[in-house]
């Protein structure tokens, strides 16, 4: 019997055991081919891999907690198992990478800087998501995103710019927000530039 279940929207996936699962090829395929519930011999007929290999594959997925078995069918004389990934969207979190509680310590000393974290990783799971309705649902997705590059010669500058930038901001979504209707999610951001401020660093320690 197939007991499919509505698949989880999105799954960051941070855990070691899972993150080992996502590292082979085979099981990433294995893996998108379970959006639906299959046996791992119907996975293995659409890869055009052995049976065996893929059922290998598939437990390694269920240890990790990726996939779940959600039923049963009868097949001849034997009973199949019947497997489904656990989400529809998997996100590797860059958290995963994270081996020195000093990052910790910095976002919860810097509030804006965790609030920068933070909304980078949500925009990572929801951009990811709206990318898999494009390409599996075939949904139009209504979204805009701007960046710029801009220089401030002062610190003045940089603060008259931020007050000035939310105030618009704010003003607009003021203007068109409404209480009701499609509900749209909006993220700004400013920081300074990584990759400016590695190379002035590296200009302070060079002889």
């Amino acid at each position: 019997m197939n007991s499919g279940k509505r698949l989880t929207r999105v799954k960051t996936v941070e855990d070691p055991v899972a993150l080992q699962a996502l590292a082979h090829p085979v099981r990433v395929r294995v893996l998108e081919a379970l959006r639906t519930p299959c046996s791992a011999a119907e996975v293995a007929r659409q890869l055009g891999l052995p049976r065996q290999n893929v059922n290998y594959h598939v437990k390694d997925l269920e240890r990790a907690e990726l996939v779940r078995r959600v039923g049963e069918r009868r097949k001849g004389n034997f009973i199949e198992g019947l497997y489904q990934a656990v989400a529809s969207t998997f996100v590797v979190s860059p958290r995963a990478a994270w081996g020195d509680g000093r990052r910790v310590r910095a976002m919860q000393d810097q509030f804006a800087l965790e609030t920068l974290v933070h909304l980078g990783e949500r925009l990572e799971r929801d951009a990811a998501v709206l990318l898999d309705r494009a390409a599996f649902d075939g949904d139009i997705i209504a979204s805009a995103a701007v960046e710029a590059e801009v220089h401030f010669s002062s610190e003045a500058d940089r603060v008259a710019f931020l007050h000035e930038y939310l105030a618009a901001v704010q003003g607009v979504l003021q203007k068109y927000g409404r209480p009701d209707g499609a509900r749209y999610r909006v993220a700004i951001a400013a920081y300074p530039d990584p990759a400016d401020v590695d190379d002035a660093s590296r200009l302070e320690v060079s002889p």
